[in-house]
Order: structure tokens, then sequence, then C-alpha cells
């Protein structure tokens, strides 16, 4: 059988490793596949000194990869939005194949780029696109497909976990663990996309997508960031049996769907609450199989490649009959549904975390517990904490029921409004994953 020839788009830490690893691991693609798999051609703006590309038709145009006419299938590690969907689109429009690792391309242009991949009997693939090396995708669209998805969870972004792992292990504020992060390579310059959970929620809207059968909806997605939680936090949090972490969750029920992304308490036996470092994990609800969790790095050249390469073989595997492939989010086009609304976050329900800074004398107590009550809050668990020496100030924590999110909005509200809360409170989310 004729050789597959794939051109890769951008030479950088996914598109090297994508590079390195299909030299290296040539004879079992090929095995694999039942043909080989040959690089035609790399469109890159630089080299990348980790790449041999000696013998390899290298330009700086990645617009002539997608219209070389030899090119099977284009690769696409260049990422950002508007000139990787313009190269995408292209190489679709060239009757191409593609391969992407593009989380936020997908999840806030996929149906376009789906629909566009369809009329011409081409396939998109994009498993790098969430978890690196974890194969979440198949898992979601193929491996689970028996499956009625009650509701996933995941921590979906390495850099946020990296952080909060370092704040809770070695008692370090945020600042000074994000400056780490970004000297070693773990957050950008810019770390807007991780720590205020934007690159979590295209991964989480891609998910949800294939879980739920419906429509790619990033817009409609809640996203709180991480910036605001303190060692303080974490460690009341570890004294009442809980570890936080920065959690995608997507869930369906009769009311809708929930696709959100904040701070997270769970329970510290959990087996999600223990993934630390830069790893990822996806936990998964099906009514069928129960719950099954899937962990591995998150990111980096070869973990992600892996994916990327899995990719290729499927693609391979199926070319000459693309009708044959699986679905792109894994339902028939005509079955994608959105008649279940995208709940906003005030219409979520779950159990909270308050930590209530306040001036420390008698009486604090029982004005905060009458708020509560008067909006129907029951408290599960309630300390005081010992009193700050820089401030004369304590810290008191509650675990409350489970109460609707707006309703807990007008309780925060009415208690910051009395005389001896001192800053704003601090609210996270819990979930149990039971």
């Amino acid at each position: 059988m004729k050789p597959i020839k794939v051109g890769i788009c951008g030479l950088g830490t996914v598109g090297g490793g994508t590079f390195n690893v299909l030299q290296r691991n040539a004879s079992s693609i090929a095995a694999r596949t039942g043909r080989p798999v040959i690089i035609e051609q790399v469109g890159a703006r630089r080299d990348n000194p980790n790449c041999d590309t000696g013998n390899i038709n290298v330009t700086r145009d990645i617009f002539a990869v997608a219209h070389n006419p030899d090119i099977d299938i284009l690769i696409e590690t260049i990422g950002g939005y508007d000139v990787a969907k313009e190269l995408i689109l292209t190489a679709i429009e060239q009757g191409k194949h593609v391969v992407t690792a593009n989380k936020a391309l997908i999840a806030e242009h996929g149906n376009e780029i789906f629909q566009a991949a369809r009329d011409k009997n081409v396939i998109v693939a994009y498993e790098a696109a969430v978890a690196g090396g974890i194969p979440i995708i198949k898992c979601l669209r193929e491996g689970l497909s028996a499956n009625k998805i009650n509701w996933l969870a995941g921590i979906i972004n390495g850099t946020g976990n990296y952080i909060l792992t370092e704040m809770g292990d070695h008692n370090r504020p945020f600042e000074d663990v994000l400056k780490e992060a970004q000297a070693l390579g773990y957050a950008e310059a810019d770390p807007t996309f991780d720590v205020e959970g934007i690159d979590a929620c295209h991964k989480l809207t891609i998910m949800a997508s294939i879980a739920f059968g419906i429509p790619l909806q990033f817009s409609k997605a809640y996203t709180e960031g991480i910036s605001k939680i303190t060692p303080s936090d974490i460690q009341y949090a570890a004294s009442l049996g809980f570890r936080i972490k920065h959690l995608g969750v997507a869930r369906q029920s009769e009311k809708g769907i929930e696709l959100r992304v904040h701070p997270t308490l769970i329970p510290s036996d959990r087996p999600l609450a223990n993934i630390n470092g830069v790893m990822n994990a996806v936990v998964v609800q099906g009514d069928a199989v129960g719950q099954t969790m899937y962990s591995g790095p998150g990111a980096g050249a070869e973990p992600t490649a892996s994916s990327v390469i899995a990719d290729i073989i499927d693609i391979a595997r199926t070319i000459d009959v693309p009708d044959s492939a699986v679905n792109a989010l894994g339902f028939s086009a005509d079955s994608l549904s959105d008649s279940l609304p995208v709940l906003p976050i005030t219409a979520t329900e779950c159990c909270f975390y308050l930590r209530i800074h306040v001036d420390d004398h008698p009486g604090v107590m029982n004005s905060i517990t009458r708020v509560l009550s008067s909006h129907g809050i029951n408290i599960d668990a309630i300390t005081q904490k010992v009193t700050r020496e820089d401030d004369g100030c304590a810290d008191i924590v509650i675990l409350t029921h489970n109460i609707r999110e707006a309703t807990m909005n007008k309780a925060i509200t009415e208690l910051e409004a009395l005389e001896d809360i001192k800053s704003s409170i601090t609210r996270i989310r819990v979930e149990t994953m039971a």
C-alpha cells in the first residue's frame, strides 16, 4: 500500500516531539497502519535544534504545506486562533485530513471546522487538544460510548495543579509559586489562560460535547481562577478533610448542562484529590461502567506527540474509507442537540466552603449564622481559627450543606455588609465525587 504522507506545521514543543517520535518509531507505526507514514514536508518559521530535518523538505510558508498535493494529512501545532483556523480550513478545502493539538481552536471554532470537514469528506482529529498524553477523547467517544455519561470532572491544567500543590505542600503564597512555574517553563509570561481557568475551560467544553452529545459551547461555560486562593485556605481545607484543586466539572441533569471551571474542595481520600504537580486526571461517571479515572502527563513534547500520532494512525487505518471513521464528537452531526440549556452558574447547586475574616469579639458567630439561616443555608461544619497577630482579626471557616448558587450569592452580599466582616468572603465550591 502506498505510504501516508504527512506535513507538520509548527516545529515547536509539540511539533518537534511529533517529528521525533514519528521518525524514531516509524517501523512500529507502519506495522500498526499497514503502510509507512512519511514526513513529506515541514512548515515552520524557524528550525528546532532537537529535530534533524536534513533530509526533509522544510518551508517557512505553512500554507505551502496545506497546498502541497502530495500530502495526505496536515498536522497543525502552531497554536493560536486566526492563522491556525485559516490553515486548517485551507487544508480541508484541499481535501486533506487534519490532526490538531489546538484546544482553543476546537473549543471556539470546532463546530465550523467539523462542518467543513464533513462537506469535504475528510477527518479532523484532535486527541492531543485535551490532557496531553491521556487518551481521554477516545475513552469518552469510543471506549465509553455504551454509557449515558452523568458527569465528568478533571484536573486538566498542569500549571494550576502545580501551583496549588506547591502552595499546599510548602505553605507558599500564590505569587511566589507562579514565578517559579514561569521560571520552570510550566507557565507562560502571561499566565492568564492557565491560572484563570481559560485553558481548562477549552478542554472541558470539548469533553462535555463528546460526553453529552451537545454542540461545542465554550462561550456559555463559567470560569474562575485560583489567584485568590491562599495557603491558609489550603490548610483549613486539609483540617476539614479536603484538598483544593482547580477543577473542570461538566454535569448533565434534567434541568440542563453544567459547564464550570473553578477552585474546588475534594475529599482528600478521593483519587482525584491526590493528583499532584503538573499531572492531569479526569474522572467520568457512566451509568453502565460506574466511575473511571484517567491520569497522566497533560503536556510536554512527547506525551502530547503520543496523542497526535495516535490520531495519525487512526486516520491512516481509514484513509481509503473516511466514511467509516468515528464522528468527530462521537455523535452523528444531525443528532447533536442543544435542547438542554447550559445552566448559568447561579442555577447550579453544591456545598460551599466559606472563609470569613472578622473582628474577634463575642457575638460575631451568632451574626453570621443568623444571616445564613435566614437564607435557608444549613451548616455542616464551623470553626474559628486562632486570632491573627497582624490585624487582631480571626478567620471563621464554614462548610455548608447543598444550596443554590444564587442563594449563596445573596447571603454573601448580606454578610459582607456586616460591620464585623473585615474583607471579602472567600467562597470555594465543594465536590464530593460520589
